[in-house]
């Protein structure tokens, strides 16, 4: 799976569990989920059950923090440093 396909993957989910019904014409790649409150500890609890399903990341394995998931950018370089070669 490329990078552009997971980062519209992950923007589709964004998008779609945290701002349905939101005008997301701002929400690029750098745009900071935390600070402007779209996530909070649960989101990061959702996301981090999202990719472990979607990308089959090693949950046990992973060393991560919230700034791991601040951004789509960053949320995009966890994933593909974190993914099976298979997926």
């Amino acid at each position: 799976m490329s990078s552009t396909r997971i980062a519209d993957e992950v923007r589709a989910y964004v998008v779609a569990e945290f701002l349905a019904g939101e005008d997301t014409s701002d929400l690029t790649g750098d745009y900071d989920l935390i600070e402007s409150g779209v996530l909070h500890s649960l989101g990061l609890v959702r996301l981090l059950s999202h990719f472990t399903e979607t990308y089959e990341l090693p949950v046990d394995d992973l060393d991560f923090s919230p700034d791991d998931f601040r951004t789509l950018d960053s949320m995009v370089a966890l994933v593909l440093a974190h993914r099976p070669a298979t997926v």
